[in-house]
């Protein structure tokens, strides 16, 4: 290859680079709340915090449209899709579907080793308003969730359990601020790997079921308790 393709092979790895990063960024900053529901951005804003060209900007912001998390506005700008309680139940109602099929599943597979993880998993806690522990105990929770799905020994439906867990990140870290889900989470889950270490498919179930159902209802009450922009009915 000579010299003008390699530079031009270079300067794409380069694009491509800087796009992922500033997507790794804006995601991160959406979903952690920084960048909060129904808040107005702009590409030469936001190339401006990041220290980067546009081009790959406006990028990552493609991409985020594509993940429903920013929507574009033509000769306006962008926002950050604002939250409805229609949307977070129907989420969390396919949530209930996937991970109660994923804990009957792992019931059987699951082994002691990995049962012993997940009780480790469970114990963790968060000091509300701190983002660090936040950002630690929302990463456990999922990490939680996802060895359960990984349980279940079928990847296709552990790919369908992450892709809802990544989905509900957002809510989760609005409901960490909003109310303290220490208790509630730290019960629920050892009750669930209780549940698995019987061996009980259809009690597994029915456990993952109803802890889903209890972040539901615990998220659905503080949200209209504690009315926020871009958040609505």
């Amino acid at each position: 290859m000579n010299r003008t393709g390699r530079s031009a092979v270079s300067s794409e790895k380069r694009g491509k680079s800087l796009t992922e990063q500033a997507y790794a960024i804006l995601r991160e900053r959406v979903i952690t709340g920084e960048l909060p529901p129904g808040v107005d951005v702009s590409e030469p804003e936001l190339a401006d915090q990041l220290q980067m060209s546009k081009t790959p900007v406006r990028e990552a912001l493609a991409r985020l449209c594509v993940e429903g998390l920013m929507e574009a506005f033509p000769r306006r700008g962008y926002r950050v899709t604002p939250v409805t309680l229609k949307d977070m139940d129907d989420l969390f109602a396919v949530r209930g579907v996937l991970e109660g099929t994923a804990a009957a599943l792992a019931a059987q597979s699951l082994t002691e080793d990995e049962l012993d993880a997940l009780d480790r998993l469970a114990d963790a806690s968060y000091v509300v308003g701190e983002d660090v522990s936040t950002k630690t105990f929302v990463t456990s929770n999922e990490m939680f969730h996802s060895a359960i799905a990984q349980g279940s020994r079928n990847p296709r439906l552990h790919s369908l359990v992450m892709s809802h867990l990544e989905e509900c990140a957002r809510l989760f870290y609005m409901g960490t601020r909003i109310r303290d889900i220490n208790p509630e989470t730290l019960n629920d889950h050892h009750r669930i790997v209780a549940v698995l270490r019987q061996r009980d498919g259809e009690k597994a179930r029915l456990a993952m079921i109803e802890h889903n159902e209890n972040t539901r209802k615990g998220l659905f009450a503080a949200m209209v308790a504690n009315p926020q922009p871009g958040i609505s009915l």
